[in-house]
């Protein structure tokens, strides 16, 4: 079996766009898979169209770790975000292909099934102004669906530094978000990697009375000295990771014990093979892992099955319910939270289990909407003008 075709379908929003890619094989059997690219659509694109002429027209779709070699080792150059992410694309779809091939659901491949139900928290909910009553009606509207977890940012704009009223501001949005979902549902407190270890170690102090179940990316991830300052100053968990691409990014913080959840991105650091390669790695270092997941429903199929086998899986990150709720429209069989437990089960269909709805598709054409975390009402995600330019702090 070889692969013969590579279609790219671009779905847009106004603050993500999905590039999808779908592979089509010479036996006729086809495999999805998808990247939610920060801020770089065109780059991914182009980087797809160059690596799949070069390595994947032609290629068995089991040959998975020769791929990774070829573009992560044969290319020369470092793949970086970008190649990883047109790697990850190219390896959730040989997945579905074979897990279409031998007629099983992708996770019974990964080692077979660790759990049946895949805990979810929620994210992109708190499309509101900042102010403690709209987010605690909110929150209230994400117990609702089923969710034992949901994650915000409360800082705003903020860039390294946050003032005193500022801080207070957002505590008292996690004081009203606490409130409204009581002492059992967990709140992971995201930081974005905004601040400077003397302000990150301020915000840890002021929410200690609200326990998040995490602090997100405290400073930017490659500040180590600062990220050594905040875990010495607090006993809250610490995650980081959606922005490490490779194992190599990993190991200053596994080795020093900085990190006490692992939130790599599939579809940024290498698909389901990449990600299955950590496994035994952080296992070792008795770290956990909670995959990072800002995509649609092809994206969100291949972490579930990575989840399903995962060990020291934590918890599963999903949008799709709060941000572009029409985007479980895109495919069919689309995964979705069981409001009984807060859980996706474990799938049961051949391959990732889900079908893409080209027409569907066709009726959410690009945007240009990105991610602009230092831009005023970036996190209502609803209107690309607030990504624009002339809006930049």
């Amino acid at each position: 079996m070889k692969i013969e075709k590579v279609d790219i379908v671009v779905v847009g929003a106004p603050w993500r766009e999905l590039t999808i890619i779908e592979l089509t094989t010479d036996t006729g059997l086809t495999g999805l898979g998808e990247v939610r690219m920060v801020n770089k659509t065109d780059t991914l694109i182009a980087a797809i169209e160059e690596l799949a002429a070069r390595y994947v027209i032609g290629m068995d779709p089991a040959n998975l770790t020769r791929l990774a070699w070829q573009i992560q080792v044969g290319e020369y150059g470092l793949p970086g975000e970008v190649g990883q992410s047109a790697l990850a694309a190219f390896d959730m779809a040989c997945w579905d292909i074979l897990g279409k091939e031998l007629n099983v659901p992708i996770w019974k491949l990964l080692g077979g099934k660790f759990r049946d139900r895949v805990p979810a928290y929620a994210n992109g909910w708190y499309q509101g102004d900042r102010d403690p009553k709209i987010i605690q009606k909110l929150a209230k509207g994400v117990v609702e669906k089923g969710y034992r977890g949901l994650k915000i940012d409360p800082f705003g704009a903020a860039s390294a530094e946050i003032s005193r009223s500022e801080r207070k501001r957002a505590l008292t949005i996690l004081e009203a978000v606490r409130e409204a979902v009581g002492p059992d549902v967990q709140i992971f407190l995201e930081m974005h990697g905004r601040f400077t270890g003397a302000a990150a170690r301020a915000v840890a102090r002021d929410v200690i009375d609200v326990e998040p179940g995490w602090l997100e990316e405290p400073v930017t991830p490659t500040d180590i000295t600062s990220l050594r300052s905040v875990r010495q100053s607090t006993h809250l968990p610490i995650a980081s990771g959606e922005r490490m691409h490779e194992a190599h990014d990993l190991r200053p913080f596994i080795e020093e014990g900085l990190v006490d959840i692992y939130q790599i991105d599939l579809t940024h650091a290498g698909g389901i093979t990449g990600l299955q390669q950590l496994v035994g790695w952080t296992n070792a270092y008795n770290v956990l892992l909670a995959p990072h997941n800002v995509c649609g429903p092809i994206g969100t199929a291949a972490a579930l099955h990575f989840s399903v086998a995962c060990p020291n899986f934590m918890i599963l990150e999903h949008f799709n319910d709060f941000a572009d709720p029409w985007v479980f429209d895109i495919v069919a069989g689309a995964p979705r939270i069981d409001p009984a437990d807060g859980c996706f089960a474990a799938p049961t269909a051949a391959g990732l289990g889900v079908t893409l709805n080209r027409e569907e598709c066709s009726k959410h054409p690009r945007t240009g909407g990105r991610l602009a975390l230092f831009s005023e009402g970036w996190e209502k995600r609803t209107n690309v003008e607030n990504y624009t330019e002339g809006k930049q702090s």
